[in-house]
């Protein structure tokens, strides 16, 4: 039996399973956005924070998932739940391209167009609302793509602790022995990551056009 009779015998399983893998990635991105974004502006203007943060952000990104999860599963609050478990390893893990971005896209704005904000009487807040951010946004969108791929790809990983997602069957195929069962967790993983690329590239080329 292919793998596609596989997955049409199994649909609503798939289907199931999917839609927990986008709830991870989801949640875990949102909150890895409103965490990392801030993060970029505050070491963007201070720049004495951007070795200590961006250099905690690469040690985070350096240790395996499966450590990472180890690494939280005592934790009482966390280890209770395992989606909560997965849901913040995959937003640390989020974090790095995004704060890297978001710093890049702030300082990579013309001093001249600042001065110029400045010139017209516009306060710290009014320049970074109204002259960086919009000049950065398709910068800090493309680390926002970077993390979504790179947390699809992580969120398989998460089935090993009983987080749901389509990693449940790459886990089940792999102990069966069965390529069908693997293929049916990593080819709508594949085609969620893909889809998700080149949606948000689609949207960072038109925003940095714009």
């Amino acid at each position: 039996m292919s793998v596609f009779r596989f997955m049409l015998q199994n649909q609503r399983q798939v289907l199931e399973l999917t839609l927990e893998h986008l709830w991870l990635v989801g949640l875990s991105t949102l909150l890895a956005a409103l965490i990392g974004i801030p993060l970029g502006i505050v070491i963007a203007h201070r720049p004495g924070l951007n070795k200590p943060v961006l250099g905690g952000a690469n040690i985070i990104q350096t240790i395996p998932s499966l450590a990472l999860f180890g690494f939280l599963l005592p934790v009482p609050w966390l280890g209770a739940r395992a989606d909560r478990l997965a849901i913040l390893a995959l937003t640390l893990y989020a974090l790095l391209p995004i704060i890297r971005n978001t710093y890049t896209g702030i300082r990579g704005v013309d001093p001249a167009v600042v001065e110029a904000g400045r010139g017209m009487g516009l306060t710290e807040s009014q320049l970074l609302f109204r002259v960086e951010l919009p000049l950065a946004v398709s910068v800090i969108l493309s680390g926002v793509r970077v993390a979504v791929v790179i947390s699809v790809g992580l969120a398989t990983i998460a089935a090993a602790i009983g987080a749901g997602g389509l990693g449940e069957f790459i886990f089940r195929g792999l102990a069966m022995v069965d390529d069908r069962v693997i293929l049916a967790g990593a080819i709508p993983a594949a085609i969620l990551a893909l889809g998700a690329d080149l949606a948000l590239g689609w949207l960072e080329r038109r925003l940095r056009a714009r």
